[in-house]
């Protein structure tokens, strides 16, 4: 019996040395057969197992919290039409976004001033003045949908803005700047988000306020 302990950690054994030399060419040096199965085994587990990539997962998952975010405000719409409206409903709040970001830059209490009743007419009805610029001009230019009515929970975040707005417009007229444009920071900060993500703080706590009544009454 021979035998020779390959640089591998393999054992080869064989009755004399011509078998001991054609065990040790039959196997690759560094490779012991225990490894090259547990390769084999491994390709073949990722040939049975698709890939999926972190990008193609995020898009699903962001797609899914936004669409959380809608229904939070109180909208209820599917996915389709969700994607068809995704530039209609921002439309409201970005113009909105750009005309205060305007009138605080310029420090204008009339500009801020001006868009209280704006926020108030989109507080206490079911549009808001610039849903009739999306749906009577903008939208026929894009070939998109009509934007639907806003929700109760939207619509109060209006309310919240239209005070928030005359709060910053006085505080502008009184000399106040810097208070001022603290606030409408916060505002900004606020409105953008909406904008980009659908994620609305007013309705938010609106939701969470519903939840916590309903349960109360359970009680």
């Amino acid at each position: 019996m021979r035998a020779i302990d390959c640089s591998c950690g393999h054992r080869l054994e064989a009755a004399d040395d011509e078998g001991l030399f054609g065990s040790r060419a039959s196997t690759p040096i560094g490779i012991s057969p225990r490894s090259s199965a547990e390769a084999s085994s491994s390709a073949g587990r990722s040939r049975q197992t698709p890939m999926t990539s972190p990008r193609s997962e995020t898009p699903r998952g962001a797609g899914s919290w936004m669409r959380g975010n809608l229904s939070m405000q109180g909208y209820g719409i599917g996915d389709g039409e969700r994607r068809r409206l995704w530039l209609g409903l921002r439309f409201p709040t970005a113009f909105c976004l750009a005309l205060v970001i305007t009138a605080l830059l310029l420090q204008s209490a009339l500009l801020l001033a001006a868009l209280v009743p704006i926020g108030a007419v989109a507080g206490w009805t079911s549009r808001h003045p610039f849903d009739h610029i999306w749906n009577h001009a903008l939208r026929r230019l894009l070939r998109a949908p009509e934007l639907p009515p806003n929700p109760i929970r939207r619509r109060h975040a209006f309310k919240l803005a239209t005070v928030w707005l005359a709060a910053c417009s006085g505080l502008f007229a009184a000399g106040a700047s810097a208070v001022a444009l603290a606030l409408g920071g916060v505002l900004v900060a606020a409105c953008g988000l909406v904008t980009a993500t659908n994620f609305c703080i007013p309705s938010l706590m609106l939701a969470w306020w519903d939840q916590r009544s309903r349960q109360d009454v359970r009680a």
